[in-house]
C-alpha cells in the first residue's frame, strides 16, 4: 500500500515536471527485502505478472521491467532492485496517472506477500552517445 501512496505521488509531481523536460528514459528503481518464504523464480513470476497487467494500461504499453539481484556487491538492508522503465517521462507521468484501480495495482497488492520495497527512486536517464 506504501508503494501504491509512493507511485501516486510520484505521478503527480511528473505531471508538473513533464512538460518543463523530457528525458531519454524514466526508471523506477524500488528497493526491496524478500520474503523469507519468497524464491526467486516467484519473484519472477510476480513481476511478469505485472508487466503484462502494466502493459496493457494507457501510458504502459512500452514498459520494460527488470529484477535486478546483486552478483557480488553487498546492498545492506535491501535484497534486490525492482526495475520499471519507461520510454519518457511523459509516459511515466501517463501510467502512473491511471495506476489507482488498475489491474496492475492489483498485482501490485499481491506482491506485499513475496517483499517489501518501503523506498524507489525515479531517474531520468539521458542516453550516452
Amino acid at each position: 500500500m506504501k508503494m501504491m501512496i509512493r507511485m501516486i505521488a510520484i505521478a503527480l509531481l511528473m505531471a508538473l515536471a513533464v512538460p518543463a523536460y523530457s528525458a531519454d528514459a524514466a526508471m523506477h528503481y524500488y528497493k526491496c527485502q524478500q520474503a523469507e518464504n519468497a524464491s526467486d523464480e516467484q519473484l519472477e513470476e510476480h513481476a511478469a505478472a505485472w508487466l503484462k497487467a502494466a502493459k496493457g494500461m494507457k501510458g504502459g504499453e512500452n514498459l520494460k521491467a527488470f529484477l535486478n539481484f546483486p552478483v557480488v556487491a553487498q546492498m545492506g538492508e535491501y535484497d534486490f532492485f525492482f526495475v520499471i522503465v519507461a520510454p519518457s517521462l511523459a509516459e511515466w507521468g501517463e501510467f502512473m496517472g491511471n495506476y489507482s484501480g488498475s489491474p496492475a495495482e492489483q498485482v501490485d497488492d499481491e506482491f506485499d506477500k513475496l517483499a517489501s520495497c518501503p523506498d524507489s527512486v525515479l531517474f531520468e536517464g539521458v542516453k550516452v552517445e
